[in-house]
């Protein structure tokens, strides 16, 4: 009795930690403590549940010491700018978990009630399609898939005719629970979410995939409610249901980034056709030196970096903070702007610019940005393409028109770091790199600031 106290307590402290831990990760400054209170919480949560199975504790304690020596090497081994499929992968293997253990307690116990019986359906069809939704997440992202959309006739028709035979699958497995076929069909529900999380990943683009992960994060918060449900664990129920809640959140924010619906993130085939709107058309594109950058930067009293993908390839962000640093001692005022799909995943830039210690204060969202752009002397833009893209503002015909962006195009000057002209993730040209008031500063990102770096040096 009083271990089941104890025990249940612990659930309650979990919960809480959980709570407390993903209200600081919604603030830049306490992000990283909301992170640790929300690891410290499910550790607890992992002791709790093992100790009310009656597992000896020398299992916990070897189970804990061999997850923390596989979740540090991951985290000093993935670099950041393969965060993004980690991501996918862990939102996988928690779709996978929930799956497992929805499929395996019915397998047990087949005469459970018909609550548990639901729950197991929707553990294996969430968890089903959230884990191969995922392993095609990373796989576009980690370029062994096309990014691009892959489309084929009748795909919405196919996609609709197998939830509805999910759906009547659940019908028939929730009401004949016991029957002589309802293992088969289980089965078959399992396999179906399997290739349903398959077929509606592979005709969204790549530059859709920050939706997806969050919304993939969602759906694996709500098969792991579902699991919770399944075996009655509390802060399972409760832990799932934060982490579903939260990522259906995230992604309302990231399709009001795009202006765009999330029936038209999953559904457009959004990036599936190149445009082809041609160089000349737009102009010709004005190149710049590091060193000739150099004296327009050393003038500017106000400059404001752009990161995106550009920055995680080249690993900039240490050498940006380094040339922030100099600009504010020169007397200019630095910002770094912050697009909300900037990257492959919600918060990508965020947590690259965290890791190099930039000031928090520096960091600016969009909409506080954009009005005090036309006074900025300098727009540095670091391997962004879509988020900077005027054709959203100025050209109905693109298939990014109404997509809020960073106005770089209104500031005084514009550098952009790229290595060549080619487009960005969505595949569509951008004429910012044909206006008057931009240059372009070809070669890795890394290396261009660098140079910057020690010119500023030299004085």
């Amino acid at each position: 009795m009083i271990r089941d106290t104890i025990i249940n307590l612990g659930y309650i402290a979990a919960s809480i930690l959980f709570i407390l831990g993903l209200k600081m990760l919604s603030k830049q400054k306490t992000a990283r403590r909301g992170n640790a209170i929300s690891a410290v919480g499910m550790l607890l949560a992992i002791v709790c549940t093992l100790a009310s199975r009656g597992l000896s504790y020398e299992w916990i304690i070897l189970g804990i010491v061999i997850g923390s020596v596989i979740g540090a090497w991951s985290a000093l081994a993935v670099k950041m700018t393969a965060m993004p499929e980690m991501v996918a992968m862990f939102n996988g293997f928690g779709g996978l978990a929930s799956m497992l253990v929805g499929w395996l307690e019915y397998h047990a116990h087949p005469e459970s009630p018909a609550s548990t019986i639901i729950s197991i359906y929707f553990a294996v069809l969430i968890g089903g399609v959230t884990f191969t939704g995922s392993l095609i997440a990373y796989a576009k992202l980690n370029g062994r898939i096309t990014g691009r959309p892959i489309l084929f006739s009748g795909q919405r028709i196919v996609n609709a005719f197998l939830l509805g035979v999910l759906v009547l699958l659940g019908v028939y497995f929730a009401i004949a629970s016991e029957g002589e076929y309802a293992y088969v069909v289980l089965l078959l529900i399992l396999s179906l979410a399997l290739i349903l999380g398959v077929l509606a990943v592979i005709p969204i683009g790549g530059a859709d995939m920050p939706v997806v992960i969050s919304l993939l994060n969602s759906y694996s918060g709500l098969a792991g409610a579902a699991a919770g449900f399944v075996i009655l664990n509390n802060v399972l129920i409760v832990a799932g249901s934060l982490v579903g809640a939260s990522g259906i959140i995230l992604t309302s924010i990231m399709c009001k980034a795009m202006n765009r619906s999330l029936t038209n993130v999953l559904f457009s085939g959004f990036g599936s056709a190149i445009t082809s709107t041609s160089q000349k058309a737009l102009g010709e594109a004005k190149g710049i030196s590091a060193e000739d950058a150099y004296f327009v930067l050393e003038a500017a009293r106000s400059v404001a970096f752009v990161p995106g993908y550009g920055m995680a390839v080249s690993q900039a962000q240490h050498v940006v903070r380094e040339l922030g640093d100099l600009l504010q001692e020169n007397g200019a005022e630095v910002k770094y702007a912050i697009h909300p799909v900037a990257g492959r995943m919600p918060g990508h830039m965020n947590v690259l610019l965290a890791e190099a210690d930039v000031s928090y204060e520096q960091l600016v969202e969009m909409d506080t940005i954009n009005p005090v752009m036309p006074s900025v002397d300098v727009a540095i833009v670091i391997g962004a393409n879509d988020v900077v893209n005027p054709a959203a503002r100025e050209d109905p015909s693109s298939p990014i028109y109404g997509m809020p962006i960073i106005n770089v195009d209104q500031a005084r000057s514009v550098f952009v770091l790229k290595r060549s002209m080619a487009s960005g993730f969505a595949g569509i040209e951008n004429p910012l790199f044909y206006k008057e008031n931009t240059r372009m500063l070809f070669g890795d990102a890394k290396a261009s600031l660098q140079t910057l770096v020690a010119e500023f040096k030299k004085t």
